[in-house]
């Protein structure tokens, strides 16, 4: 939120720690997956059961975390070139971590709008 966007800063959040986490998610999740008694995605039981060990539910907050940072970075990116203020990039992105897709769609409703007003800049996709 409050550091410059240049390009390797955004990097780091948009492909750095989510490709850490991601690693570190299927060290976890793989192993639960195949050891995982009924476990798996067919049913929210099979999740319920995959879920119940300490690393598959660890592997389950590694894969919010990377996603969360990955959109977060890619609205950070978006929303400037969009000119939106970064007083309201923070409801986003704050958003985004917390809830997720409700940042997400916050975000790309509030975009809509302003592309949408008569005062915006014609011709320029954010």
């Amino acid at each position: 939120i409050f550091f410059p966007r240049r390009w390797g800063i955004l990097r780091i959040p948009e492909l750095v720690i989510p490709t850490l986490l991601g690693f570190a998610y299927a060290g976890l999740i793989v192993p639960a997956f195949f050891t995982s008694d009924g476990g798996g995605y067919s049913s929210i039981e099979a999740v319920r059961t995959l879920l119940s060990s300490d690393g598959a539910l660890t592997a389950g907050w590694l894969h919010y975390l990377a996603f969360d940072l990955f959109v977060g970075a890619w609205i950070a990116r978006t929303a400037d070139k969009a000119g939106i203020p970064r007083v309201l990039q923070a409801v986003f992105l704050l958003a985004t971590f917390m809830f997720g897709p409700v940042g997400f769609v916050l975000f790309v409703t509030t975009r809509s709008f302003m592309a949408a007003a008569p005062f915006a800049k014609r011709g320029e996709n954010a």
